[in-house]
């Protein structure tokens, strides 16, 4: 059975991850990674990059941005951050969020969106 993070004082599980949505080039179709997780998706369809941080999402944006610990499809064809697609997910376990962050992702595939995260 895992275990859950306690915070250093005991008790509760922290509640300090969050989901995060970045929008990524319309070139991003190129990688061939991107195109096996949307291999139906639409020409015109807006393409995302979907995950989970512990950090606040516009430290993480710019980690990807500069390369430390990120992903590689954000790094090159990363735009811009979109609150308007996360800011209604409350702040969560880690757990939670890596939960989350697959369904969510599978969601904004059924809404026509190209989502890439693993």
């Amino acid at each position: 059975m895992p275990r859950r993070r306690r915070s250093l004082l005991g008790g509760a599980p922290r509640l300090h991850h969050r989901v995060y949505c970045i929008e990524l080039h319309p070139a991003v179709r190129a990688a061939a990674r991107f195109r096996r997780q949307n291999p139906h998706a639409r020409y015109d369809a807006t393409c995302l990059y979907v995950g989970s941080t512990g950090l606040d999402p516009e430290i993480r944006f710019e980690n990807h941005l500069r390369g430390h610990k990120g992903c590689p499809l954000v790094r090159t064809y990363g735009v811009r951050l979109r609150p308007d697609l996360f800011a209604d997910f409350p702040a969560m376990t880690w757990e939670d969020a890596v939960a989350t962050e697959g369904a969510y992702a599978q969601e904004l595939r059924e809404l026509r969106y190209a989502v890439y995260q693993h």
